[in-house]
């Protein structure tokens, strides 16, 4: 393909993004197709010979583009959001079209610099202390990972490093019940086990119960087992629970235990002076998380890992052959030596797209009308007498369910419930997902896509309403 070619089918693709964008809403938000019927679609070898763009692109938008649930369309209200933006699209473009591999700093100085800049302008905006250093991660599953890898080196004093597990060391990690799957999923890479995540108990709001967490701490160490870890959550996945880190930092600290904050989806509200206690107590942290591919418009994958030590960071993740030695380490940071990766994405440009093009004032305007819609959800819900809600709605998430007079078997309920989720998100209108709390099935609904507005929220509620009318 040469430049002109280039050229030609780059404006093409950029006048489709920037229509789909704006006209998301003409999708069913949820695909439609069955299992395997993409894939079928697909010749089962790579072609030998080249083909051309317009029959490339012909087959995305007949082939491919059916099997697209639209993540960007402003009535996706399922799982978490996952928004995007022009400014953060532009930037990703530029950023694949320099081809940097950001390792070193030598590697392309502008994009170490230009992250040490921005996540210090993101540490700025939602209050996190400066005396955290941050790195752009691809997702919190892998910044938790790289807390827990440094939690076992303090425990461990890096003897498992470089000797391996050590018998006789039994290290536990303690978490809400609430708290993200790739919590263990980061306990079974690292090491540690899955049986050694320890489910801390929750309280009426669905937090994490400090008395419980120092309850289980001081019984393990009874057991002859070794503490090690507490990741406390800001905004539970299942129902955005609120762990109270403030709380939790004293038990942590008592210990010597390490502390890692996940707020991936939450973070973004402290950006708001009234949501700015979502980070209290964040002194008493070792790491905290939080992902502005989730709710700051930026394009997936971007995840922003603060540390309050980077030196013990790489010293956990530090491997330095000959070939990746240059004149200038002591000088600057590399940050291949922040995380697990060896190659790594130019990320930040992106977001200093976002960041700039938007505007601090843009940006919490956005995530203020987003709360309010979602608070706007809880209040019909609330009102509606078949209806209620079963958790707080601290940022964007509403949990609730369809409960009609006089039905009070669990089991029916669940599935009165389950079939208004099939219902809708089979109509293609809107596109929800559930969880279950206390064994509860209960829908949800999380407002944040780029687009969504009061009218995409009523027609949630509509639509719901339909649903259970049958």
């Amino acid at each position: 393909m040469d430049a002109a070619e280039f050229r030609r089918h780059g404006h093409e693709i950029i006048d489709w993004i920037a229509d789909y964008l704006e006209h998301a809403d003409r999708y069913p938000v949820m695909a439609r197709t069955r299992p395997g019927e993409i894939r079928d679609l697909i010749p089962a070898s790579a072609p030998e010979a080249g083909e051309d763009m317009e029959r490339i692109f012909a087959d995305f938008q007949r082939d491919i583009l059916p099997g697209v649930t639209h993540w960007n369309h402003p009535r996706f209200f399922a799982y978490f959001p996952a928004n995007n933006s022009g400014p953060s699209i532009l930037g990703e473009l530029l950023s694949a079209g320099l081809g940097v591999n950001a390792m070193l700093w030598q590697t392309s100085p502008a994009a170490t610099e230009l992250e040490e800049r921005v996540v210090s302008w993101l540490a700025q905006l939602v209050g996190i202390p400066d005396s955290f250093s941050g790195v752009i991660q691809d997702t919190a599953s892998t910044a938790t990972l790289c807390a827990l890898l440094c939690a076992r080196e303090k425990t461990t004093a890096f003897r498992t490093n470089e000797r391996g597990a050590v018998g006789g060391d039994t290290l536990r990690i303690y978490a809400s019940g609430e708290a993200h799957s790739s919590i263990t999923k980061g306990a079974r890479i690292a090491g540690f086990g899955a049986d050694n995540v320890v489910a801390v108990g929750i309280d009426g709001d669905r937090a994490l119960d400090p008395g419980d967490l120092a309850a289980r701490i001081e019984a393990d160490l009874a057991a002859g087992l070794t503490p090690c870890a507490v990741v406390a959550t800001v905004g539970t996945t299942g129902c955005t629970a609120i762990d109270p880190v403030g709380l939790i930092g004293p038990v942590a600290r008592r210990h010597n235990l390490w502390l890692h904050v996940d707020a991936a989806l939450a973070g973004t509200a402290a950006i708001l002076p009234e949501k700015r206690w979502l980070f209290n107590g964040l002194a008493h942290a070792d790491s905290v998380v939080f992902n502005p591919h989730k709710w700051m418009f930026t394009n997936f994958d971007c995840s922003a890992y603060f540390v309050r030590d980077p030196e013990h960071l790489e010293r956990t993740m530090a491997i330095h052959p000959e070939y990746l030695k240059t004149g200038r380490d002591r000088e600057v940071t590399n940050y291949m030596d922040w995380g697990i990766q060896l190659g790594r994405r130019f990320r930040a440009l992106k977001l200093w797209f976002v960041l700039r093009n938007f505007g601090a004032r843009k940006i919490r305007e956005m995530v203020a009308a987003h709360i309010a819609l979602a608070n706007d959800f809880a209040a019909w819900v609330d009102a509606a007498p078949d209806w209620e809600r079963l958790a707080p709605v601290p940022v964007n998430t509403v949990c609730f369910r369809c409960k009609p007079a006089g039905m009070t078997n669990e089991d029916e309920l669940a599935a009165l419930n389950r079939e208004i989720l099939d219902r809708v998100n089979q109509a293609g209108v809107i596109y929800l997902t559930h969880t279950r709390l206390d064994e509860v099935f209960t829908l949800r609904l999380s407002v944040g896509q780029t687009r969504t507005t009061a009218e995409h929220v009523a027609t949630a509620w509509t639509e719901l309403q339909k649903a259970a009318a049958g």
